[in-house]
């Protein structure tokens, strides 16, 4: 009998050690960088007017042609059956008035037009032609034209002067012609010979919305005084009279407002600001009688960047912000204070709201990528409709947390820890720092393709908010103003000292790294810090801000970080350069690899060159890797693939090297 029991126990020890083998190696499977490829990023949700159907554009990657693939998916919302409307590479999506048509905008002859598609069946037509593509586009309320914007065509040059391609050069070091004004245009919905609605020295600006009265009279869109870089600081928003041409100020602002629109009854014009007009602080929502009249600031309270949008009803705006590690959703009343809504645990959000006042939502959550989710009503919980994202659901993820902790100078901070899989508390573990861009923006809870897969590597990932984030309010948002670096430099450090004090990260073996802003915060850190790194990575690193300022496209902004130019003042002059991490980089010590596109507009790659000859120069083991492509990150999966490899190989080989 007890060798009975015995070979009972022993069969019972087998079969536990298989399954725990089983279970071990089905769960064993991480993160990484096929998984990545295989996400699907699914955005900007447009519900239909009667609530009951979505189309949601779906981008997934193309290796093989190195692009990104996008089509159109419409959702039923009762049943969740999809159907693929388009596959042509379509964008900014628009349902009709009546919702029998969508609008979209996709490429004709290698140029951006307007195409519209029944929604009951046929073809795509394309509706407008002009040489220059289409910018942005909106239906005009009864269905039967579109408002564009469109870039002016080039002067033509004739005779000896043809081939005179000489011009006055903006702000922009890579431009290789003068900018040229975006004006108005009205075509009709079913094509035909478009009409000229605007034009002048001043520009239509390009990437803002333009939005319809709704008695179809007027046009609300952004305006700046001129074309080009220089004027980021002076643009507006205007209001176009269809029949006359006149153009009004209807905000009464005379820079940085930026239109909502109309109310969806027509009586009211909102419109959002920034604080006291004061570009350190984030944009308020305000609302004013459509025919003019004083303005009521909605938001004050909420004390945060906030963005918004016309609820269907006209009494309410729903209203987003940031609030420590969460995106926020408002239902904010013309009176009265705001109300949050439950969005359950999604992260970043897109919204679009039906007649009905049925939302749609395209979210992420912590352990999920993009998906398409629905509310029933704004206080309704979100539903998940779609699962186009469940193989990277089913992985073995890190697990977020948010931590929080009183900083330097009386600040309360906040950051997001991502876990290794298999994470045991009480152990301590690499540290990497993945710092954000901006300065403006915030590490928020959501699923982050680039943090899973640095955790995946069994290393503890560290999103810490510095001040200049805007997620801790407007004080914490402006406390980064002429004080580039040495505060923020403060916060993350305080956030790392936590992390090591709870006995969280290994403080023999962190590495720091960033893209951007976050390639600034990474560079100083290296400097000002030199003794706390194994490893840097400078990803498109802003390295000295008198290069920011002279070649970048955000030249007028980087002005306001110190309050003006810094060659009619020493002191300022001198304000830039004491808060320029290159000025401080001959005190690096660790490996540091940098990362930087050629056709970066936004942060010149000379900045990059600089750090790589201060480290070479001073005997710091480096590599730096250009992308010949255009843009402030490489936009292709390829190249965006041989960075995340190359970011977790650089911290890899010396994380773990003796010092």
């Amino acid at each position: 009998m007890l060798a009975l029991i015995s070979s009972i126990n022993i069969f019972r020890l087998i079969l536990f050690l298989v399954c725990l083998v089983f279970s071990s190696s089905v769960a064993a499977e991480r993160f990484n960088l096929e998984h990545a490829a295989k996400i699907a990023n699914v955005f900007n949700p447009q519900i239909s007017p009667d609530g009951k159907s979505i189309v949601v554009a779906v981008s997934r990657a193309n290796l093989k042609d190195n692009r990104y693939d996008t089509e159109l998916v419409q959702v039923d919302v009762a049943t969740k059956k999809q159907k693929i409307l388009t596959r042509r590479q379509a964008s900014l999506h628009r349902w009709s008035p009546d919702g029998t048509r969508l609008a979209f905008l996709a490429p004709a002859d290698g140029k951006s037009q307007i195409w519209v598609l029944p929604i009951d069946g046929g073809e795509a037509m394309q509706v407008s032609k002009p040489e220059t593509g289409v910018r942005s586009f909106d239906w005009r309320p009864d269905g039967k034209a579109f408002v564009y914007s469109a870039v002016e065509e080039a002067p033509k040059r004739e005779g000896e002067e043809k081939s005179n391609r000489s011009f006055e050069a903006d702000v922009n070091y890579l431009s290789t012609e003068a900018p040229r004004a975006s004006h108005l245009w009205l075509v009709p919905a079913e094509g035909g010979e478009s009409k000229r609605l605007t034009s002048g020295t001043w520009s239509v600006i390009g990437n803002l919305g333009l939005r319809w009265s709704p008695d179809g009279r007027r046009i609300a869109f952004g305006y700046q005084p001129g074309p080009g870089e220089r004027f980021f600081q002076d643009q507006t928003s205007r209001v176009v009279d269809i029949e006359t041409g006149a153009l009004t100020a209807l905000s009464g602002r005379t820079k940085l407002d930026s239109a909502i629109g109309f109310s969806p009854d027509g009586q009211h014009f909102s419109y959002s600001w920034p604080r006291d007009g004061d570009t350190r602080f984030g944009n308020e929502i305000w609302v004013m009688p459509a025919g003019g009249g004083p303005a009521r600031n909605l938001t004050r309270a909420l004390d945060s960047d906030a963005f918004a949008q016309w609820a269907p009803d006209s009494k309410s705006l729903y209203v987003f912000t940031q609030q420590g590690t969460s995106n926020v959703m408002w239902r904010q009343p013309l009176d009265g204070p705001a109300r949050r809504l439950d969005t359950g645990r999604l992260g970043s959000f897109g919204v679009s709201v039906s007649k009905s006042g049925r939302l749609a939502l395209a979210a992420s959550e912590p352990d999920r990528p993009f998906d398409l989710y629905y509310k029933e009503t704004p206080d309704s919980p979100p539903q998940r409709l779609t699962d186009f994202n469940a193989e990277i659901a089913a992985l073995e993820l890190g697990k977020q947390e948010p931590i929080r902790w009183r900083g330097p100078d009386n600040f309360e901070m906040d950051g997001i820890v991502t876990y290794p899989p298999g994470y045991r508390p009480g152990k301590p573990y690499p540290l990497v720092l993945a710092i954000h861009g901006g300065p403006r923006g915030a590490s928020t809870l959501g699923f982050g393709p680039r943090p899973q897969w640095l955790a995946a590597q069994g290393w503890v990932v560290f999103e810490p908010n510095y001040r200049g984030s805007s997620n801790l309010g407007n004080a914490f948002q402006a406390a980064i103003w002429n004080d580039a670096g040495a505060g923020p430099g403060r916060d993350v450090m305080s956030g790392v000292d936590l992390l090591i004090q709870r006995g969280i990260a290994d403080s023999a073996k962190m590495a720091v790294s960033g893209w951007s802003y976050g390639g600034y915060m990474t560079t100083w850190l290296l400097g000002n810090y030199p003794d706390h790194w194994r490893a840097g990575v400078a990803g498109a690193a802003v390295t000295d801000h008198l290069d920011q300022y002279a070649l970048s496209d955000i030249h007028s902004n980087v002005a306001t970080y110190y309050g003006g130019s810094p060659f009619t003042d020493p002191k300022r002059l001198q304000a830039y350069r004491d808060q320029a991490p290159i000025t401080y980089a001959s005190k690096i010590k660790a490996p540091t690899l940098i990362l930087s596109d050629t056709g970066d507009q936004r942060v010149p790659i000379t900045e990059s060159y600089l750090l790589y000859h201060v480290l070479r120069d001073n005997g710091v083991k480096t590599k730096f890797i250009a992308y010949p492509v255009s843009g402030h990150a490489p936009s292709d999966p390829i190249h965006q693939r041989d960075i995340n490899r190359r970011w977790a190989e650089w911290i890899q080989e010396h994380l773990e090297a003796p010092k």
